[in-house]
């Protein structure tokens, strides 16, 4: 969710992913499995390196991994698995860009346009919301790291911009094709990130108040649960008073 901290996101959902780890994996094996279809390649395939250091963050075994791989590859006939966006509105006009991976798309639309419905939103059509959002890198550290350091490195590396937080939390952008380049530029240099992800950014961001931000979190996690549905973004700014 675009608009607050980075960090406090992390914070609200860590409870909820703890409780649901198997259904993580099953999410993280589907990214692998269809970024493996481009190349095997980490050196050249971004998108499979970032996949895998996230499996592996899960403690994911490396068997599990090369498994995922391997269907990706070709090597398992029965893979048929492909990537889709839909977008949507939920409360308050916020837009809602939604990330799946499916063996089949019928279910998956009838899945999530049911998940909108319920919670007062709907679906539209393509190209609907998705010219409000660009694919950006995003590293986040959490409060007290030491931000003059943060910054120091991410430019040297090429960082497209740093945001500094009330929080205390600091959020480094990058290009997308510059991301791993970068985050490990920050390692090197002993910053430990608390989340590392190419995701999409908002351009715009819609204001909500608490009982508003309730409804959209409401719509957002029930998205989420969807097992063909790897990631949601929205444009709404979220109230503290709801997080």
């Amino acid at each position: 969710m675009a608009g607050h901290s980075k960090w406090a996101n992390i914070k609200h959902r860590k409870t909820k992913q703890d409780a649901v780890k198997g259904k993580i994996f099953t999410k993280l094996i589907r990214e692998i499995t269809v970024a493996a279809k481009q190349s095997q390649d980490l050196s050249t395939n971004s998108k499979l390196r970032l996949a895998i250091d996230k499996a592996l963050a899960q403690n994911m075994t490396r068997d599990t991994i090369d498994r995922a791989i391997k269907r990706g590859s070709g090597e398992d006939a029965n893979n048929h698995m492909e990537e889709i966006f839909y977008e949507g509105y939920g409360t308050n006009g916020v837009a809602i860009l939604v990330h799946c991976l499916t063996d089949n798309r019928n279910r998956t639309a009838g899945d999530v346009r049911h998940i909108f419905t319920k919670h007062g939103g709907n679906l539209g059509t393509s190209g609907s919301v998705s010219y409000l959002f660009k694919q950006s890198g995003i590293i986040c550290f959490p409060p007290e790291n030491n931000e003059d350091k943060i910054m120091q490195v991410a430019l040297d590396a090429g960082a497209e911009d740093i945001i500094s937080r009330d929080d205390g939390s600091v959020e480094v952008l990058t290009a997308p094709e510059n991301f791993v380049k970068i985050k490990t530029a920050m390692e090197k240099s002993g910053l430990v990130a608390a989340a590392a992800e190419i995701s999409m950014l908002a351009s715009i961001q819609v204001p909500l108040d608490k009982e508003a931000s309730v409804k959209v979190m409401e719509l957002i996690d029930a998205l989420e649960e969807l097992d063909d549905v790897q990631n949601v973004y929205s444009n709404a700014n979220i109230s503290e008073d709801a997080l």
